[in-house]
């Protein structure tokens, strides 16, 4: 769909601006490209993740224009995104930061498919069949921290090097909340709002994000 990895489309929308189109025929691969799934799913599994396989969902086009964002979206098996090419599946990642500035961050389990043992900004996953992407936000904003947001804005859609595609926002939360984290989370800590202060565990794909939240 585009070169990668890259910025595809720069908000920020508010959630009713982001209009989610479905198309109804499945993203099919061959046959060769499904074993090779089957056995990323098995692999997954030996790390001992509960992650069971299904649909989820496929990003085939998008348009940014007249301050909307429209994502044309399609069924695709779940287990693509495993891969190195994962078949521009489309993922959502909600960034928190609390009211005075700080970023909420998590080390990840060992057993997640994603980013397993390093720590991640907010919450993320799969758009899941006929949701709304900006909906998946909130949802796993809440899956994953218990956390409801007195604000949240889109701010981009990103193209990833693998061929998946990330719908980014940003929430804000009151200083005073307490997250309560799921299993997928191991340890938990708000960073601070200056990211030359970050631990030196915080990859630098984390800053690069910040920046781009930033600016």
């Amino acid at each position: 769909m585009t070169a990668r990895p890259g910025l595809l489309a720069r908000g920020p929308w508010r959630p009713d601006q982001v209009e989610a189109v479905w198309r109804e025929d499945a993203y099919e691969v061959p046959a060769e490209v499904d074993r090779l799934a089957d056995g990323a799913v098995a692999n997954l599994r030996e790390r001992g993740s509960p992650a069971h396989d299904g649909m989820a969902t496929r990003l085939a086009a998008w348009d940014a224009a007249g301050g909307r964002l429209r994502l044309e979206l399609q069924p695709v098996r779940w287990a693509l995104r495993l891969l190195d090419d994962a078949a521009e599946s489309l993922t959502a990642l909600c960034v928190v930061r609390s009211e005075d500035g700080r970023w909420l961050a998590g080390r990840r389990a060992g057993w997640v498919s994603s980013w397993a043992n390093r720590w991640a900004l907010g919450a993320g996953g799969a758009v899941d069949l006929g949701e709304s992407p900006a909906e998946t936000l909130t949802r796993e904003l809440q899956e994953e921290w218990r956390l409801e947001p007195e604000g949240l804005t889109v701010e981009a859609l990103i193209a990833l090097p693998n061929g998946l595609n990330m719908l980014v926002g940003l929430a804000t939360v009151p200083d005073g909340c307490e997250p309560l984290p799921d299993a997928e989370h191991e340890e938990w800590s708000w960073w601070p709002a200056d990211t030359a202060a970050w631990p030196a565990e915080a990859d630098e794909r984390l800053k690069l994000m910040a920046a781009l939240l930033g600016s």
